[in-house]
């Protein structure tokens, strides 16, 4: 376990990232490099909504020292959505792209905010744009996977108008991201957690543009289901992986350092590895929207190193 006293050294070294320019940065990322490549770098991704305070520079360089092969944007700083941020616009998205490249990564997933239960026909136009102009972004940065959301059954309309609804949008940015190389993926995430009826929704949207984010502690918090079952019905669908661990707290859950709480994250690993798995195990640690769970300097060097153990016992 990484222990607290580290985030002092963590915070040197984001001070001395940030007054570096970009031709070191770029050429700092050249002298790491081959000393990655002496070890293989196993799949693991981490969510930018883990480390809300760091900009772009730390991201990278957090993420090439402690071993990750890719990164899930989801935010920059306070800015959820990222047609918005400098670095992924313009002139500069090569830039960034470059920086990519010379630290041996990849972004892995864009996280969108798109709710796809929205019948209001304005708020919906508003949702599958922001779908669309995430695809788009998506394209341009070689980044595979655009996430949305099912998110709620509305209570003024029936279960099956909802599903069927968010089905049809599924299909319409599917359809807009076909020939792209970029899969619009539904999160196992809000009302829509269980098996049956993700499957009812993928199979409503089905086409190869189409796929599944597998929010593993959902589907088990939440869903009530062991990861065994939930893979075994939809890990045909399953293109992308978030893990995250807690433990029951006062009638809800608090996100904890993965391994410490209930949720059988290694038995997931063990399924996915199982099952032919060939996505990132992706962890997605909730800072924004829970600012009280422990800083990104101790739960995402924690993650990377649990999870190579979980990997090479399952391996």
């Amino acid at each position: 376990m990484v222990k607290h006293q580290d985030k002092n050294s963590f915070d040197v070294r984001d001070k001395t990232m940030a007054n570096l320019t970009r031709r070191q940065f770029i050429e700092l990322g050249v002298a790491v490099l081959p000393a990655m490549k002496t070890r293989e770098r196993l799949p693991i991704a981490f969510s930018t909504l883990g480390c809300p305070k760091w900009d772009w520079r730390t991201i990278l360089k957090q993420a090439s020292e402690l071993g990750y092969a890719a990164i899930e944007l989801r935010g920059i700083q306070g800015e959820m959505d990222l047609t918005r941020r400098p670095e992924l616009s313009g002139t500069r998205l090569k830039e960034s792209l470059k920086d990519l490249g010379a630290l041996d990564l990849r972004i892995c997933d864009l996280g969108s905010s798109a709710r796809l239960h929205e019948f209001e026909p304005a708020k919906r136009a508003a949702q599958l744009d922001e779908g669309r102009r995430f695809i788009d972004l998506a394209h341009q940065l070689e980044c595979p996977h655009v996430r949305v959301f099912g998110d709620k059954i509305v209570p003024e309309q029936s279960r099956q108008a909802t599903v069927e609804r968010i089905a049809g949008g599924l299909r319409e940015l599917g359809e807009y991201a076909r020939g792209s190389r970029v899969t619009v993926l539904l999160e196992s995430h809000g009302d829509f957690t269980d098996s049956p009826t993700l499957l009812e929704i993928l199979k409503g949207a089905e086409m190869p543009s189409v796929g599944l984010l597998w929010d593993a502690h959902h589907t088990v918090v939440e869903g009530k289901e062991e990861p065994a079952g939930t893979f075994r019905r939809l890990g045909g669908y399953v293109r992308h992986t978030h893990l995250k661990d807690s433990r029951p707290e006062g009638g809800a859950v608090r996100y904890v350092l993965t391994g410490t709480g209930t949720v059988p994250v290694r038995e997931t690993v063990r399924v996915l590895a199982a099952g032919g798995y060939k996505g990132y195990y992706g962890f997605e640690w909730e800072k924004v929207w829970h600012p009280e769970i422990e800083e990104p300097e101790v739960a995402i060097p924690h993650f990377a190193k649990v999870i190579r153990e979980y990997l090479r016992a399952s391996g």
